[in-house]
């Protein structure tokens, strides 16, 4: 479960007491989530989740995100809304730590999406990124191309342990990535982790977008091309182009692509594995004994990796030039 902090229940009814959400009838930990510590408020009002922002979350970006989520849920993107204190403030203290209430969102997040929700993320994703526009608070991508040398630093010794010959091969891989990566394509606030467990359905119909914690600026089409990974290969590693026509097509029907941006998607897709690996490896060498939160293996990026390096351009991933 992803509590981190247990809250008493004498600290919980006084931060509350400055909400005007009604009487508090239950509240339980719930394990969505590795971040940060999170629960779910029934009051005689409606449900909604408590955060409480752990070490791993920066204090100081905390403004962007509860006011990202409030500029887009303002403008039609259906996603969690901070929840104000009578003081009008939606960032309090609970704990020692900074916490927030967020507003409930109905869905399910897809386990084997189809092409027909890769077309609902497509939409949406261009939706954001049109919404986003006119947020007027910035926050750097931490985990951009010049952030990947110095991470891949951080594990470079226990490399050859997950795969034989992965640290050379890495090497190669960032020098290309840093020498050739686009820096002047069209950008501004991406959600940058829009994986199928961030991202809910009812039905065959997205509910809403949840996740906003890594949030940034960075390049339209880096984002787009993080979903090409997220949504569009098999458990199996196999590259589903069915699914990636679909996020595309979707995509660009809202917001189309320029001819940068339609050129340089392999590179960004291959970009977007080179992070995900990267972080995951991090993850992988340094996890500590007993943890419950699992790791996830590396090598399932190192063939999105691999087969992102193969594609020349975006009919590679069904869409034409």
């Amino acid at each position: 479960m992803a509590v981190y902090t247990e809250v008493p229940d004498e600290e919980l009814e006084a931060f509350l007491a400055a909400y005007d959400i009604g009487a508090l009838l239950s509240y339980k930990g719930i394990a969505e989530g590795v971040e940060n510590s999170n629960y779910m408020l029934h009051t005689d009002k409606g449900v909604f989740f408590l955060t409480l922002y752990e070490k791993r979350v920066a204090a100081g970006d905390l403004p962007f995100f509860l006011g990202l989520m409030n500029h887009l849920a303002g403008r039609g993107i259906n996603c969690p809304t901070p929840i104000r204190n009578r003081a009008g403030e939606m960032l309090g203290e609970l704990s020692g730590r900074p916490a927030a209430i967020i507003s409930f969102l109905e869905g399910v997040h897809v386990r084997r999406p189809q092409p027909r929700h890769c077309v609902e993320v497509g939409a949406a994703l261009a939706k954001l990124h049109l919404a986003g526009r006119d947020f007027a608070l910035q926050r750097p991508n931490a985990l951009n191309v010049d952030a990947w040398g110095p991470l891949f630093d951080s594990c470079r010794a226990g490399a050859d342990a997950v795969a034989a010959g992965l640290a050379a091969e890495l090497d190669r891989e960032l020098n290309q990535l840093a020498r050739d990566w686009p820096r002047d394509l069209p950008a501004g606030v991406i959600h940058a982790d829009l994986f199928p467990d961030n991202v809910f359905f009812i039905g065959d119909r997205l509910s809403g977008l949840i996740d906003f914690y890594f949030a940034c600026n960075d390049a339209f089409a880096y984002d787009l091309a993080i979903c090409l990974n997220a949504w569009c290969f098999e458990s199996d590693g196999a590259f589903n182009i069915t699914k990636a026509r679909a996020l595309l097509q979707a995509y660009t029907q809202v917001r189309p692509l320029d001819a940068a941006e339609l050129a340089t998607l392999p590179l960004l897709a291959r970009g977007a594995a080179m992070r995900f690996l990267l972080t995951r490896l991090y993850d992988w060498i340094n996890h500590p004994p007993g943890a419950f939160v699992k790791p996830k293996n590396p090598k399932e990026y190192l063939t999105r990796l691999r087969f992102h390096r193969g594609v020349s351009s975006p009919a590679g991933y069904g869409l034409d030039a």
